[in-house]
């Protein structure tokens, strides 16, 4: 198939670099990378005089380049570009956009790849127009964007089914249990401490600087495999050597790992014996309550840990935290009631998230067929 070079097929305008005094409260919006990705907490806007070529509308495709790679196709209104972002102007080829987009992304992606672990990613102008990317005729390329489209939709629809159902579970909380930050149904509290036993995972040396410690057969969870689960996790991506496990401990399955460094406060029950290092805290109920309660009563503070956690080279926060904070104990029938629901309702999220994992598969396979 013929290929053509990104600087032969459009024009990218680069923004202007606004200095922090230009930023106020009125006229367009400033559009930085982090407006892209969702991370900016602080939009600023500019009323003063501007060249054209910064200005951007709905329907612009963009293209971040420093840091953050991606492309993005903007839809909220008029605003201004920032600098270490393309506006994507099509006055050489015609192309489909919607396939020039999904060909940018993959392109991306697969620098990034290349370019894992870097503390900065960048692409140069120059590097960017030597590009080649796969160039068939029209109606091939809005057939190729039409089914990928699909797919995406799909995919989108899927992750939306998922956020739902933990929306609803979160709703069943409140309901039955009142909200649990200010305790509004006035119910008991108790230590985290007192409500069963908590422990911190042992490694005694850093697995990252130990390799003879991993590649065996005992399970090892990390804080990204708890941050990246959803209620439970049921498999894992690293194991403990015999070394490796001589040197920590397996805690059983049910256990619910709490993670206290880089990830604060996110939780996950284990689905299988498994060994985790001293930034993931184990802890397993006793009478009073159950895991699948004190998950989702977590759910509600692992903003307020996070935002509070001391930060020094990552946040962290300590066992003695987790262990005095203090927590609402509703009647135990109560508590089995609402775990009974989280079940039910986790069988639909395992339906979705397999028709989810489908269609996500046929998309990447679909995007390396036709861009790789």
């Amino acid at each position: 198939m013929e290929q053509k070079r990104l600087g032969d097929i459009a024009t990218y305008i680069n923004g202007y670099a606004f200095k922090p005094e230009d930023r106020g409260t009125e006229g367009l919006p400033i559009i930085r990378i982090q407006d892209l990705t969702g991370n900016s907490y602080d939009l600023g806007f500019y009323d003063g005089e501007y060249p054209e070529k910064i200005e951007i509308n709905n329907g612009d495709i963009l293209i971040s380049w420093s840091a953050s790679l991606g492309v993005y196709v903007w839809n909220r209104g008029k605003a201004l570009l920032n600098q270490h972002i393309f506006k994507v102007v099509f006055d050489k080829l015609d192309v489909n956009k919607q396939y020039f987009v999904f060909a940018i992304r993959y392109n991306l992606k697969e620098m990034e790849k290349q370019t894992h672990g870097a503390t900065m990613k960048h692409i140069t102008k120059k590097d960017f127009d030597k590009i080649l990317i796969p160039f068939p005729d029209l109606k091939i390329q809005s057939e190729i964007a039409s089914t990928l489209d699909t797919l995406q939709s799909i995919i989108t629809h899927r992750r939306t089914q998922l956020e739902k159902l933990d929306l609803l579970v979160k709703a069943r909380f409140v309901e039955m249990f009142g909200d649990p930050i200010s305790n509004s149904h006035d119910l008991p509290l108790k230590t985290l401490s007192e409500l069963g036993e908590l422990g911190r995972g042992v490694s005694k040396y850093r697995p990252r600087n130990a390799p003879e410690l991993l590649g065996g057969k005992y399970p090892l969870i990390q804080t990204g495999d708890v941050a990246n689960a959803n209620l439970y996790i049921y498999d894992y991506n690293s194991t403990y050597s015999e070394v490796g496990f001589l040197q920590s401990k397996m805690w059983k399955k049910g256990t619910l790992c709490i993670t206290i460094a880089a990830n604060i406060a996110k939780t996950a029950i284990l689905m299988f014996d498994s060994c985790f290092p001293d930034s993931v805290v184990g802890f397993n109920s006793n009478c009073n309550t159950n895991n699948i309660f004190i998950h989702y009563w977590l759910s509600f503070f692992q903003a307020i840990l996070e935002k509070q956690a001391p930060e020094s080279a990552q946040k962290n926060i300590n066992l003695k935290i987790l262990s005095e904070l203090k927590v609402i104990v509703p009647p135990i029938e109560l508590q089995t009631q609402f775990a009974d629901f989280v079940k039910q309702v986790d069988k639909s999220k395992v339906a979705v998230q397999k028709a989810l994992d489908e269609a996500q598969l046929l998309f990447d396979s679909l995007m390396q067929e036709y861009f790789g």
